[in-house]
């Protein structure tokens, strides 16, 4: 079982250990603590986590600041990764696609989406992978979607 993985199934069999998982994940990438993520799912090919609203998340309209949007994408996108990959393979970020849909005026929950059948095709050289996400307000209403595209390369010995 991958790390991530193994360590999402650990931590939530504890109390609070949604909160231990979130606070360990964000200091593996010290960045992804700006937004204070609240994982709420960890599993192959999906992954989901909060971003609440509060002022140090704000843009100039009191709504979720855009690039705070998209580093909960990137923060879903990167359990989900880790959670998925085969071990002979390793992925890095190439880029991201977003469209800003709708004014992100509560929480947020930003969601990041592969089918099984991405991780495992021909490796060869290497392959652009696309991982679907998004962002939606407790309302249900799409703030924030898009793509972030992956490089699956083999994990070198």
């Amino acid at each position: 079982m991958p790390a991530v993985l193994d360590l999402w199934k650990k931590s939530t069999a504890l109390p609070l250990g949604d909160r231990l998982f979130s606070l360990a994940f964000s200091q593996k990438a010290p960045y992804f603590a700006s937004i204070r993520p609240r994982f709420a799912v960890v599993e192959p090919d999906r992954a989901e986590l909060v971003i609440h609203k509060r002022r140090r998340v704000h843009n100039h309209i009191g709504t979720l600041h855009a690039i705070a949007l998209c580093n909960g994408l990137e923060a879903a996108m990167g359990a989900l990764a880790e959670s998925t990959i085969p071990r002979d393979r390793r992925w890095i970020p190439r880029g991201m696609e977003v469209a800003y849909t709708a004014k992100a005026d509560s929480d947020v929950t930003c969601i990041a989406e592969t089918d099984p059948e991405q991780w495992t095709a021909e490796l060869g050289e290497g392959y652009d992978l696309p991982v679907r996400v998004r962002g939606v307000r407790v309302d249900g209403t799409t703030v924030i979607e898009g793509e972030i595209r992956l490089w699956i390369s083999p994990r070198k010995r």
